[in-house]
């Protein structure tokens, strides 16, 4: 997971996680269905226009609301690599992290970055690399639990691997 990489998907601010995943689809679909409704309310075409990789880049209060980690299942479901936010709903983060998505708050990043711009995330170097405005945006280094986490891909897989004590 040291380099990312993927097409943005623009989101404004205070999205919250009944946007993310309508709560009407919580008790009427499986889970494995959540990825095909996702955004569904912000941005109708969003669940077929995405693309294994692809980045959401997005405001203030990303995935605001309750605990539900419903929210994070879909996102990573459809198969985005990392959610870049100005910052995020405090449990919303944890629970993208404990799935192994990364959530990275950047907020140089949003009103920089356009739709379908080709964005690179090199974790490493905690830098977002806009490859289609040759333009470089800092983040800071997540703790090294967080990293952990992420690098085993979730929290289930790092109990499982051993990597927590």
């Amino acid at each position: 997971m040291d380099i990312l990489s993927g097409h943005a998907f623009i989101f404004g601010d205070d999205i919250d996680i009944d946007e993310i995943l309508p709560r009407r689809y919580l008790n009427t679909v499986s889970p494995s269905e959540y990825p095909a409704h996702c955004m569904e309310d912000v941005d109708p075409d969003f669940a077929r226009r995405v693309k294994p990789g692809d980045i959401i880049v997005a405001g203030k209060n990303f995935g605001v609301g309750t605990g539900r980690g419903q929210a994070a299942t879909a996102l990573k479901g459809c198969g985005l690599s990392c959610i870049i936010a100005k910052n995020f709903g405090r449990i919303f983060f944890r629970n993208t992290i404990n799935m192994g998505l990364p959530a990275i708050e950047c907020p140089e990043a949003f009103g920089a970055v356009n739709q379908g711009d080709v964005l690179e995330i090199q974790m490493k170097k905690h830098c977002i690399v806009n490859k289609t405005k040759s333009e470089v945006y800092q983040f800071e280094a997540f703790p090294p639990m967080i990293t952990t986490l992420l690098e085993s891909g979730g929290l289930m897989e790092a109990i499982k691997q051993g990597k927590l004590k």
